[in-house]
């Protein structure tokens, strides 16, 4: 299953702080500690994420789910939100939406 995560007006802001590969380490970790809790295997793939500042978009790859998707990507929004928030250094509300495409 693939899920774009894309990134809302205020999370384009807050991304904008970023590299890409800090932003792909951002994830990579929030994820891992996410899967403890969850029964899902995620994957963000380099390779379909060269440029997310410029993209406003996060593509994921997600297997062997057993699971509530929604919930478990709700969740990472909210995870995610913290390190964005910390050098945005303001408020900040939904970072992306999600889409999940089979």
């Amino acid at each position: 299953m693939r899920i774009n995560m894309k990134f809302t007006s205020k999370g384009k802001a807050a991304i904008e702080n970023f590299n890409n590969e800090e932003l792909l380490e951002i994830f990579a970790r929030y994820i891992k500690t996410l899967t403890k809790k969850y029964d899902i295997e995620v994957d963000v793939p380099l390779e379909a994420n060269q440029n997310i500042v410029q993209d406003g978009t996060v593509i994921a790859m997600a297997q062997n789910v057993k699971c509530d998707v929604d919930t478990f990507f709700k969740e990472l929004g909210r995870d995610i939100k913290v390190p964005l928030k910390k050098r945005l250094g303001g408020k900040l509300e939904n970072v992306f939406k999600t889409e999940f495409i089979e």
